[in-house]
């Protein structure tokens, strides 16, 4: 059950010569939007957490968060920065989401939120991980799940490439357990980092230095 890539080693600032990408130091703004569309319930599931951008922005609204991360770096900065910020209803879980069952999971959730994890896992990896999110879902839980598309990133990208999916794929993986499911275009937002040597490419970026690529958002439902 190999990994993409050394996770510890991109939080450390290794591999991307600074901050992994995807640390834009806020949630990825299409699951912000969620959040504040209100149809989010406590407790959630982050899954994939990172530093804890989403888990910590969820506990400051209130919610009940557990974020799991494979990255042992990610995790304890993602714990000293809900103690800066005096949070007490988040609490962050080293380990694979892949083997859930050996994480202690501290109860069921009604929300779970995957925000760019799937296309970071092994291929192989996929249905061990949705059967265990799924199990790990109280009756009637929301699945949100963001993901890079196979547009996302050209082949001589600079950047580390995931396993980037097709609509048909990450449909068929998820729909193998949960219900309900809808897709809809989106983006993920990133910040590009600089690869020196390596020849020019077209990242164009907006005014806080974000990159916005295709991305799906997908939706499911526990029966």
């Amino acid at each position: 059950m190999g990994e993409v890539m050394d996770w510890d080693k991109a939080y450390r600032g290794e591999l991307f010569l600074g901050p992994p990408p995807w640390n834009i130091g806020a949630p990825q703004p299409e699951i912000l939007t969620l959040v504040e569309q209100g149809d989010v319930h406590g407790p959630i599931l982050d899954a994939g957490c990172g530093v804890g951008d989403l888990a910590l922005a969820l506990a400051e609204r209130g919610y009940d968060v557990t974020g799991v991360d494979i990255s042992t770096v990610a995790i304890a900065e993602a714990e000293a920065a809900a103690a800066a910020r005096g949070l007490s209803t988040v609490q962050f879980l080293q380990g694979d989401m892949r083997r859930l069952d050996d994480l202690g999971l501290p109860h069921r959730f009604n929300t779970v939120f995957d925000c760019t994890l799937f296309h970071s896992l092994p291929v192989d990896g996929r249905d061990d991980y949705m059967r265990g999110i799924y199990a790990a879902a109280e009756p009637g839980a929301a699945l949100y799940l963001l993901v890079f598309t196979t547009e996302a990133l050209p082949p001589d990208s600079p950047f580390p490439i995931p396993n980037l999916v097709t609509e048909a794929e990450v449909t068929e993986a998820v729909a193998k357990y949960w219900s309900d499911v809808r897709l809809q275009p989106a983006s993920v937002a990133v910040k590009p980092p600089e690869f020196p040597g390596h020849p020019e490419r077209n990242f164009p970026t907006d005014e806080f230095g974000l990159t916005n690529l295709p991305a799906l958002l997908l939706a499911a439902r526990k029966l």
